[in-house]
């Protein structure tokens, strides 16, 4: 952007600020944007003269005379900027494009890549790209440990262990990249979906790749000081079993279907455990794990080890559509403010 009067590291923020208050209201005028964001009318006019210049936001029209001159109503382009999120799991890799205000523009499945390398990843990103040539952000779900864009733990797919996905896609594209757990993302689409604020959640998936849970606490997730909250495969349980232990009936590689009164209790445990520790409003189950008699078989077992009145609500969602949401709402994030 060509810098109009004042220096771009004073500029790029307010312009982050106008952007996200345009998307947010919809449309707006100089005055209103001035008096919501808590910035002067000269600066909001000065950003706005740029913004419209670079084809950001485009000019709607006059609201109606009070008296004086009119004045001009801007709404931002939603097509300006395009996000695209991308799950990897063991038997399909997902992508969805969207535009700035959240709308899907398209939606694909493709073939997994997380039992070969990070070079197939970034070769359907960079075909994406080549398609969708305003992509200005992107966020990439791996089921494992994330430290800041690295993986720090991905069982069985040592290809990707240690792999700096963010710095290197980032590198590659000239893209902002954000990397996140797969439980942590949809724990968060999850609340979005909802419109759920400032509570406490546990989402629980036991999935292609061994259990995972994402933690919400007064409304932020919890990574944890090594980033290795959620890993609930090691939590021990019984007298030599960890979780995990529990959970399996058959061979490691078979997905775990929770049938049996073993794997019913092991869970029930754990939600106890969740409930005597942060209490949360709710645990989340993807919908084709359970269904409405496995849930209240939870339930009850669970109150034979902490007080009913404490425990959260047992509800399920569909898994796949939170987990897109939340690479979404990671993806516009970045968009607003690095776009």
């Amino acid at each position: 952007m060509t810098n109009l009067f004042m220096p771009n590291e004073i500029k790029e923020p307010l312009i982050y600020r106008i952007r996200a208050g345009l998307i947010m209201m919809g449309s707006a005028t100089k005055a209103e944007l001035s008096q919501r964001l808590g910035i002067s009318f000269p600066t909001i006019s000065k950003c706005i003269a740029q913004m419209e210049k670079d084809g950001e936001i485009r000019y709607t029209g006059d609201d109606d005379s009070s008296g004086g001159r009119r004045a001009k109503r801007y709404a931002y382009d939603p097509e300006y900027m395009l996000g695209l999120a991308v799950f990897i799991e063991k038997d399909e890799t997902h992508y969805s494009i969207f535009n700035c205000i959240g709308e899907i523009k398209a939606q694909g499945t493709e073939p997994s890549v997380i039992r070969e390398d990070a070079q197939l990843l970034a070769d359907l990103i960079e075909g994406l790209i080549e398609q969708y040539p305003r992509l200005r952000s992107i966020a990439i779900g791996v089921p494992g440990a994330v430290n800041n864009g690295k993986i720090i733990f991905i069982p069985p797919y040592q290809n990707f262990l240690h792999y700096d996905l963010k710095g290197e896609f980032e590198s590659r594209f000239q893209i902002p990249v954000v990397v996140e757990n797969d439980m942590n993302a949809s724990v968060l689409g999850y609340a979005s979906n909802f419109e759920i604020e400032n509570e406490s959640l546990v989402y629980l998936y036991f999935g292609q790749n061994g259990p995972g849970s994402g933690i919400m606490i007064n409304g932020q997730v919890v990574r944890g000081h090594t980033f290795f909250s959620g890993e609930i495969s090691f939590v021990p349980q019984y007298d030599t079993q960890s979780f995990s232990d529990a959970l399996y009936t058959e061979k490691r590689e078979s997905r775990i279907v929770l049938a049996g009164d073993k794997q019913l209790d092991a869970v029930a445990r754990l939600i106890a455990a969740f409930t005597a520790i942060i209490n949360p409003r709710a645990v989340v189950f993807c919908d084709d794990e359970v269904d409405d008699a496995r849930l209240t078989g939870i339930a009850d077992l669970s109150a034979t080890y902490i007080p009913r009145e404490h425990l959260p609500l047992l509800v399920s969602s569909d898994w796949r559509q939170d987990y897109l949401t939340g690479l979404q709402q990671l993806a516009l994030h970045l968009m607003i403010t690095d776009g």
